[in-house]
């Protein structure tokens, strides 16, 4: 049973990967996600249903259109295969609860957040309105049940998520902008922070941050050493932002055991 129901949720994640593909080309120039139909954007033809299998169309297509023969980002299935594996993911931890529900929720959001920055250096309001929205749902949620979706019974836990993720953030972009006199940290980084915090709580948004910065050091400093940055390139935040997220919803208690055992009592 198990088993089938991996399956279908794999299945809906490949699903909801297509759809987020249309998002995150969509949204940044203000585009309608519904209207017009998915096109090519080479010869501008319709595609159709068979067009749009996520994954296996590329991969039967090779990777082009099937009418002009125009070159089909890879792009495409990788964004399609990763929110479905992140889905089976959560499933695994989580279930099928509200809990889970949640975590795709905010899953989806940082999925469009991860390629728009990397892609464009910027996080549209669209997805931090949605996250705030929906993270404000879980919250009232939550107060009604008197627990969160990892079993903290402090009820302002995600208040305070909000002052540590976003806070933190944004005395960062405060001392850089003074110091450096330029924009050191992005305002939407210092938004999408907040996000997290709503849903994660201050604990895990603590493991959350650490980790983004940790990642996002070590990949600034690879790519100094390929001479492929230098003191002034600009490197986005919110793909590793993302990263530290979802390893903190899945990995995230078992990091804050396994620092508390260096911890003398």
């Amino acid at each position: 049973m198990q088993t089938l129901i991996t399956l279908y949720i794999a299945a809906f994640g490949l699903i909801i990967g297509s759809f987020l593909n249309v998002c995150i080309y969509r949204i940044p120039s203000k585009q309608s996600i519904i209207s017009p139909p998915s096109h090519c954007t080479g010869c501008d033809t319709r595609l159709k249903a068979w067009d749009l299998i996520p994954v296996f169309s590329w991969l039967l297509l090779r990777g082009k259109c099937r009418y002009c023969g125009a070159r089909v980002s890879a792009r495409y299935p990788i964004v399609e295969g990763l929110t479905s594996l992140i889905f089976v993911l959560l499933y695994f931890r989580f279930s099928i609860s509200v809990e889970f529900l949640a975590a795709i929720i905010l899953s989806i959001i940082l999925i469009c957040v991860a390629f728009i920055d990397f892609d464009l250096k910027i996080i549209p309001n669209e997805f931090i309105i949605a996250g705030m929205l929906s993270g404000a749902a879980l919250f009232a949620y939550n107060l009604f049940y008197q627990v969160d979706m990892y079993g903290d019974r402090v009820w302002y836990n995600p208040i305070i998520g909000i002052v540590c993720g976003a806070g933190t953030l944004l005395l960062v972009a405060v001392i850089g902008s003074l110091v450096y006199k330029n924009d050191a940290m992005g305002m939407g980084d210092v938004k999408l922070l907040a996000v997290v915090g709503l849903f994660l709580g201050w604990r895990l948004t603590l493991v959350a941050l650490l980790l983004s910065v940790l990642l996002a050091a070590i990949f600034s400093c690879a790519l100094i050493l390929l001479r492929k940055l230098n003191g002034k390139s600009e490197v986005p935040f919110g793909p590793f932002i993302a990263i530290g997220t979802f390893v903190a919803m899945l990995y995230g208690w078992n990091i804050i055991e396994f620092y508390m055992g260096f911890i003398p009592v």
